[in-house]
């Protein structure tokens, strides 16, 4: 008997970098032989997200992938209720009896992004922005602000969480804030409200660092580097590793730089002439573990634009 697998991507259908990454993840298991289905779960927050877990549980799930950090909390109500199924979080830190997490480490190349900005700032003021506040989020903010600390301790650094994945307009509104305070590079961490913060950065000539996918080669005029974090990797491991009864409950697995297909950071022709041979020296630093991104950000905050 086949296993029944679920993978939940949370945020409207269709919409976001992230969601896309997740939803090619699921198309590649589905082409090594995996059988499954993938439910969009449209609430944004954690309760309404937690209902629509514990519906597709109640139908009888033996994994349940919930691809993001947006599914720790959803999952952490949900789990004990349904102690037979397996949940996998997706770049997740929710662990318990029948959960476990898959990681693709975005903190290494947001790093990396953050040298990059710290070296390429011509205004030395450098934005950064996201959603929600998510472990994830929140970690991947800290590690591009060590990168920026790292090689310009000159640079203010200016960064806001807009509180929604998805809101092109609120997205629109931060990204705006922030070029108000200076900014001239900024480093989104968004989804489906990207689309407004390229609009800003062509309204004012602000210049973008994307992450999750290859930015740079799907819209040049916008983006000059991308911190590439392919987390829809974690859902093919995530799966892979239940059906062959490898699947260790309770723990973490993370994909790093050593990965080069799922984490590297991804720069313009320009920025890769100027700034080359400094990305690859804290590249190298990085694999070698002479330096570890930072994990918490303890600065100020530019406010939610509204």
């Amino acid at each position: 008997m086949s296993k029944r697998i679920a993978v939940a991507l949370f945020g409207p259908e269709g919409r976001g970098s992230f969601n896309e990454s997740g939803l090619q993840g699921a198309m590649r298991a589905r082409a090594l032989g995996h059988q499954l289905d993938v439910h969009w779960i449209a609430p944004p927050d954690a309760a309404g997200r937690a209902q629509e877990l514990r519906r597709l549980c109640s139908e009888g799930l033996d994994l349940l992938v919930a691809h993001g950090g947006q599914g720790d909390l959803p999952v952490a109500d949900v789990c004990q209720g349904f102690p037979g199924t397996t949940f996998a979080i997706t770049q997740g830190s929710f662990l318990a009896a029948n959960t476990a997490c898959f990681e693709v480490l975005q903190e290494q190349s947001a790093f990396l992004a953050g040298i990059l900005a710290g070296l390429a700032s011509t205004t030395r003021v450098v934005g950064h922005l996201s959603g929600e506040k998510v472990r994830p989020g929140l970690k991947g903010r800290a590690a591009f602000a060590h990168g920026v600390r790292a090689v310009a301790p000159d640079c203010r650094f200016v960064t806001s969480f807009c509180g929604y994945q998805h809101d092109p307009d609120l997205a629109y509104k931060t990204a705006m804030a922030l070029h108000s305070e200076g900014a001239d590079l900024v480093f989104a961490m968004i989804d489906g409200g990207r689309d407004g913060v390229s609009r800003a950065c062509r309204e004012t000539g602000l210049r973008q660092i994307g992450n999750v996918l290859d930015w740079v080669a799907r819209d040049p005029n916008v983006f000059v580097a991308s911190a590439v974090a392919d987390s829809g990797y974690g859902v093919v491991q995530a799966i892979e590793a239940f059906t062959s009864d490898r699947i260790a409950n309770g723990t973490k697995v993370t994909y790093g730089l050593e990965s080069a297909e799922s984490v590297r950071l991804v720069m313009s022709e320009s920025m890769a002439q100027m700034h080359g041979a400094a990305i690859e020296s804290w590249r190298q630093k990085l694999l070698a573990g002479e330096v570890a991104p930072a994990e918490d950000y303890d600065g100020p905050e530019v406010p939610v634009a509204v």
